[in-house]
């Protein structure tokens, strides 16, 4: 009988290390599902180029308008005695299991296009829909700036001419060339003329995007000479009073208003939106946040029916875009937590099959 431990005891211990191990690499199994995704500003570049961003926006806006997904007016919280803020916009993209839920929480300092910083600083977050995981966390800069200028580029596609050739880009800041890139996706433009209150600015769009795209480009002495003629016009200024006038839009142009985003704020003339038939990435936010409508509205140039659709509406085909080749179309862009999230959510994806991006534990596994 002396034996017998000795016999059994390899076993006894073999078989607790076997359990051990398996407990620890079951825990192992469950924090790689908890690892959240840390995404930078440069792969988010190499994952969201800008035709499949284009596609992904067209999927998140059709979903702001069919009502599958949720989205809540964004809060914005002012820093006294200062035009900084601070924003969270949250929203779920799809229903059931397979919604994504994120939020996009950024800093908006518009002072700092005069240092090394970004307007726009922050982080863009998703969340799955079955147990609420946090999956990425992504550069809010660098997507909304690529987002934002893929939806340009949707309603560029939906309601600028077909053989629109000549583009003018109000702002040199760092929406102008993902705004050229997206334009370019949909429309054969040709030569573009650029303008913007810092020349130097104006010179450096133009040298790269020679470079980069190969096209013409025109370095404009004010805002009226780069848009007169222009096919397709960009205003992507911090102006809180218009660069753009009705007068000197020509007939058949489309315009894209993307620098305004407060009531209070606006980069058209009332002359101009009165005269454009105009569509907007959601009339809730843009009947709560956009100046380029609400101060012409407050004005009695125009009511709330002037909005004709949402570009979820273009999409679907109940409401049409342009009439004639002579319509000024107008697009007001304000940006929705929809497109932050969704954007994410297809980098997320690509970025898990093809290894990118640091992995992090940040909680979540239940303590039993």
């Amino acid at each position: 009988m002396a034996g017998v431990p000795v016999v059994l005891r390899p076993k006894i211990r073999y078989g607790a290390r076997l359990f051990h191990q398996n407990v620890l690499f079951g825990i192992v199994d469950r924090m790689k599902e908890l690892e959240t995704l840390l995404i930078s500003g440069a792969d988010v570049r190499k994952l969201l180029p800008m035709n499949e961003c284009i596609a992904v926006m067209e999927g998140a806006l059709k979903s702001v308008t069919d009502g599958s997904s949720v989205l809540p007016l964004r809060t914005v919280m002012r820093l006294d005695g200062t035009p900084n803020a601070f924003g969270v916009m949250p929203a779920i993209v799809g229903k059931g299991a397979g919604a994504s839920i994120g939020a996009k929480i950024i800093t908006v300092f518009p002072g700092n296009d005069a240092t090394p910083y970004d307007a726009h600083i922050g982080a863009v977050l998703l969340f799955d829909a079955e147990h609420g995981k946090l999956l990425a966390i992504a550069d809010a800069s660098t997507i909304t700036a690529i987002r934002t200028s893929a939806v340009s580029g949707l309603a560029t596609r939906l309601l600028a001419r077909e053989d629109a050739k000549e583009l003018a880009i109000l702002g040199a800041g760092v929406l102008s060339m993902p705004h050229l890139e997206a334009v370019r996706c949909v429309r054969p433009i040709e030569r573009v003329r650029i303008w913007s209150r810092s020349g130097e600015k104006s010179k450096t769009f133009a040298a790269r995007a020679k470079k980069q795209f190969g096209v013409e480009v025109v370095v404009a002495g004010s805002a009226r000479e780069a848009v007169e003629g222009a096919d397709v016009i960009c205003t992507i200024t911090a102006a809180r009073t218009p660069v753009l006038e009705g007068a000197w839009i020509a007939p058949g142009a489309h315009v894209n208003a993307v620098g305004a985003s407060l009531p209070t704020a606006r980069e058209l003339d009332t002359a101009a939106v009165a005269r454009a038939r105009l569509f907007v990435d959601r009339r809730e936010s843009a009947l709560a946040e956009a100046g380029d409508f609400l101060i012409p509205r407050s004005e009695g140039a125009i009511t709330d029916a002037h909005i004709l659709g949402e570009l979820g509406d273009l999409l679907s085909g109940t409401v049409k875009g342009r009439v004639s080749r002579d319509d000024v179309t107008l697009f007001k862009s304000l940006g929705l937590a929809v497109e932050d999230v969704a954007a994410l959510r297809h980098i997320h994806t690509k970025a898990l099959a093809i290894g990118v991006g640091a992995r992090v534990s940040l909680g979540g596994l239940r303590e039993d």
